[in-house]
């Protein structure tokens, strides 16, 4: 591990993003890994984190827990980003890089300049792509980042040195790391994760207030369980990446209407042609995306 984040990690809200980020550093690392500390918002699941060896001790408050803290992850959900790097910004030593793992960028960089101020060089914004539909410390894995992409977003005030470390810390988890400007970051995700989110809880939430509810769900197999599997997600955190993305999310959302009325036309003019010259094409364009993500050789 980079030097300078090799005494002690502190990582604030050790649930499954925060929670397998110390996992991994723990498998990888073994005994070299550093002394991991874990803080959040309530007790009990800073607890289970202690008892089934993710977290070597439990940080009660900021002043403690930065105490020669070289890491700091923010694993909490977006909407708690701000409201956090306040409490701890008084007490971030100049030695300490802070990294996070939300999954919207530029409220988290603006919430991070007014809270951190002449401190916001120590911040490297980041976001691994690795969540999974179940949330919680107990639903983290030591293997949840191998082979997935962690997009950095780094800001004009972040050393060098910092960034690398930053990087060197989650390729030792596995990933692949990836950089883009904060903005570019928010549209791009707002396409190809955010929307599928919105569109599997309004599907689920839809069929849930039909007076044939228990009949649609008791026919339901395996293409709706796929469609709507992201509909497990944690509510709380998919709130708040929705209302803090929500521009890039409605144009998105604008564009993803105009294509269902299109395909309504096609459907209302029983256009079977046109219908599966766009279903032909989807595949295709799916199925290239999908052997794109293979290791070359299979």
């Amino acid at each position: 591990m980079a030097s300078k984040v090799a005494g002690k990690v502190v990582i604030c809200g050790v649930g499954l993003i925060g929670g397998s980020f110390a996992l991994a550093l723990k498998a990888a690392l073994g005994e070299r890994c550093p002394r991991i500390a874990g803080m959040g918002r309530t007790r009990a699941p800073l607890e289970q984190a202690l008892r089934i060896g993710v977290i070597d001790e439990i940080a009660t408050d900021w002043a403690s827990a930065l105490d020669g803290a070289d890491l700091v992850l923010l694993g909490m959900p977006v909407g708690q980003m701000a409201p956090v790097m306040r409490a701890m910004a008084p007490h971030l030593g100049p030695g300490a890089i802070v990294t996070d793992g939300g999954s919207t960028k530029s409220d988290v960089v603006a919430a991070a300049r007014a809270a951190f101020g002449t401190k916001i060089g120590q911040f490297v914004p980041g976001h691994p792509i690795a969540g999974a539909e179940k949330s919680g410390v107990a639903a983290a894995t030591a293997d949840l980042y191998r082979g997935r992409r962690v997009v950095l977003t780094p800001l004009p005030e972040n050393p060098a040195a910092d960034v690398n470390a930053v990087r060197a810390v989650w390729k030792i988890c596995g990933a692949k790391v990836s950089v883009l400007a904060p903005e570019e970051h928010d549209r791009v995700f707002a396409a190809v994760s955010h929307l599928p989110h919105l569109l599997a809880f309004a599907l689920v939430h839809e069929f849930a207030g039909r007076d044939n509810a228990d009949q649609l769900f008791g026919f339901a197999a395996g293409g709706f369980r796929d469609f709507t599997r992201i509909a497990s997600s944690h509510p709380e955190m998919w709130r708040d990446i929705c209302i803090a993305n929500r521009r890039a999310l409605i144009a998105e959302l604008d564009a993803y209407m105009a294509e269902l009325m299109r395909t309504r036309v096609l459907l209302a003019a029983a256009d079977g042609a046109g219908l599966e010259a766009m279903f032909t094409s989807a595949r295709a364009r799916r199925d290239a995306w999908l052997e794109s993500l293979l290791p070359s050789g299979e």
